[in-house]
């Protein structure tokens, strides 16, 4: 097991080294996805059009995100792409025009680690573009759930690849998600959060935050931390059924 002492990091923008370099991260171990195959997965963007997190269209105005991704940032500087499986051709920028993060969101430990993002004009919804239903029923164990998300292939990878990322993924119960990690880290593995775990190679990496986890068709997870990236530990999201009732008071179209 690796040592407390790696860092263990929200995977969003950066990770803090010596001299502090901004890592942006992708699925680690990731395969292009198809045509068609994710069309409720946005990028979200900076004032630079620079992809810094990732979403999931939740209705025609408001997508979900990580709370790590919404902090410090105003609408004015965040644009939503919908529509395209890559960071370059294709798809619909959307300006944000209101940012809600979940208030008891704790930015040291990640509990809570949800927001939502509504876009100043409606989102077209089509054969590419559609929002994606938010489980009612807590899940525990599954196989065969989705990750996708866009940035760096490993934590040292310099080419950012311009296609949209994906791995197959297991999600695993609480104890065990517990037990794979070491204190105070294990702490963190609280009721609203749901993990997953992949063989060394294949996991979230940094950037990936916000990103949707996908199970029989509906959000579970929303890409929250982890020991990144595809290191062998499990990567730790905030679980959409504990706060479904939230998100749905603050994103009514």
């Amino acid at each position: 097991m690796y040592k407390s002492s790696i860092l263990i990091v929200g995977l969003c923008l950066a990770v803090v080294a010596s001299a502090s370099p901004s890592w942006r991260g992708r699925i680690a171990g990731g395969t292009d996805a198809g045509a068609g195959q994710f069309p409720y997965m946005v990028s979200l963007r900076d004032s630079q059009l620079v992809h810094f997190c990732g979403g999931a269209i939740l209705n025609n105005r408001w997508i979900i995100t990580a709370g790590s991704c919404a902090v410090g940032r105003v609408p004015a500087d965040v644009t939503v792409l919908t529509g395209s499986l890559s960071l370059t051709e294709g798809g619909t920028n959307h300006q944000a025009d209101r940012i809600v993060i979940h208030p008891q969101f704790d930015e040291s430990t990640l509990v809570n680690d949800v927001a939502v993002m509504r876009t100043r004009t409606p989102i077209v919804l089509n054969g590419d573009t559609f929002a994606l239903r938010m489980a009612s029923n807590y899940l525990s164990m599954g196989y065969g759930a989705l990750i996708s998300g866009w940035g760096r292939q490993a934590i040292d990878s310099p080419e950012f690849p311009d296609r949209l990322q994906y791995i197959t993924t297991t999600v695993i119960t609480h104890t065990e998600c517990s037990n794979r990690f070491e204190p105070p880290y294990d702490q963190r593995i609280v009721e609203s959060v749901i993990c997953t775990a992949n063989v060394e190679g294949f996991g979230a990496c940094l950037g990936d935050a916000g990103s949707p986890l996908v199970y029989n068709g509906e959000l579970h997870g929303v890409v929250s931390w982890g020991i990144p990236c595809g290191m062998g530990h499990p990567d730790v999201h905030s679980r959409v059924t504990s706060h479904r009732p939230w998100v749905l008071v603050h994103t009514m179209v």
